[in-house]
């Protein structure tokens, strides 16, 4: 199958789609990103079971368990490839593609629509008589499209956050905004901007250490790595001029949750007067705060670091994974039609910009 017009030229190694989740000959490849680039090393899946597990078990972050979960359609549809029978297909695939958006809690409802759009792919093809190696070369496709999209959509997103970065600008980030970085940076190359980045750490996965900074070394730009209680201090000693985050959820009201310390990093680029411009889209599943739910995982992650145990027998933990930035903290939602303040982002599904 020839994959033209790729859109992840010039990106960093960890951007690169065979590196994100690839589908090819009945496995799954996904880039573990809990121990890059400590250690190259892949998971591989071979059933769309493993990947939704990979997916809970954070071997990808980001946009990456999007991709995943696409590519995981295309691995159910070689799981049931010998089947004939339509209605059997589909229903395989229905199963497969709840499997993988219910992975996660918090972005079940956006994961919702990748999956359902395999499956509705799958149900086109076999109503033309489509199955077999056939049926999963056309979920790929969908996959690779997806994805390809997506990137194509990140370059606008990107064009237009780097655009608010002033020339020679610094700028703070939280956690891991995945492919935006990367475009946000191939942005501002394009513009002649050679900006410094400090990436908060964002235990206790480390995405802003090992994979927001590595995007940024990787591309040739200043980058320093802070630790989790280093941002208000650090945004005053070196005059950080914009805050940018990604999201997981965007409200119809403009609320902002994103991974937890990110209402504590926009407060305080709040008092400081450093805008705080997030990327993302809204959900019409959520109205307002009242329909997400914030995950909270394993207590035991936050008592060690990277496998070490940092703390004494019969200490507790808490680990809420998200938090809700208020939109009076945010100045702006970064979109692919726009930048929105956060009380008119509704307005991004209403197709008025």
């Amino acid at each position: 199958m020839i994959l033209e017009d790729r859109q992840d030229k010039d990106l960093a190694f960890m951007l690169k789609f065979e590196n994100v989740a690839w589908y090819e000959d009945g496995k799954v490849r996904i880039l573990d990103r809990r121990i890059y680039p400590i250690r190259t090393e892949f998971v591989v899946c071979k059933s769309h079971k493993e990947v939704a597990q990979a997916i809970k078990d954070m071997v990808t972050q980001s946009e990456g368990p999007y991709t995943a979960a696409a590519m995981g359609m295309a691995l159910a549809a070689y799981e049931i490839k010998n089947e004939t029978d339509p209605e059997k297909i589909v229903a395989y695939l229905e199963d497969a593609a709840y499997t993988l958006s219910h992975a996660r809690p918090t972005t079940a409802e956006q994961m919702k629509g990748i999956v359902n759009g395999a499956v509705k792919a799958a149900q086109e093809a076999v109503a033309k008589g489509i199955v077999k190696d056939e049926l999963v070369d056309v979920i790929f496709k969908y996959a690779y499209d997806y994805e390809n999209n997506n990137y194509r959509r990140y370059t606008v997103i990107g064009h237009n956050l780097a655009e608010m970065i002033p020339d020679n600008g610094t700028i703070m980030t939280q956690c891991f905004a995945g492919t935006v970085v990367g475009t946000m940076l191939r942005e501002c190359r394009k513009m002649n901007k050679n900006i410094k980045l400090f990436c908060a750490e964002t235990r206790p996965y480390y995405q802003g250490a090992r994979l927001t900074a590595s995007v940024a070394c990787d591309m040739g730009f200043d980058v320093t790595v802070i630790s989790d209680n280093m941002p208000a201090y650090t945004m005053k000693t070196k005059n950080v001029d914009l805050f940018t985050s990604a999201s997981d959820v965007i409200t119809m009201d403009g609320h902002v949750v994103n991974k937890v310390g990110t209402f504590q990093m926009a407060m305080a680029a709040h008092y400081y007067g450093i805008p705080y411009y997030c990327t993302g889209t809204p959900d019409p599943a959520h109205p307002d705060m009242s329909s997400v739910v914030i995950e909270e995982r394993d207590p035991a992650q936050v008592i060690e670091s990277l496998g070490q145990k940092t703390t004494m027998d019969g200490v507790k933990g808490y680990y809420p994974a998200f938090d809700c930035t208020p939109p009076e903290f945010v100045t702006g939602i970064v979109t692919d039609k726009g930048i929105y303040k956060p009380e008119d982002v509704h307005k991004y599904i209403e197709g008025d910009n």
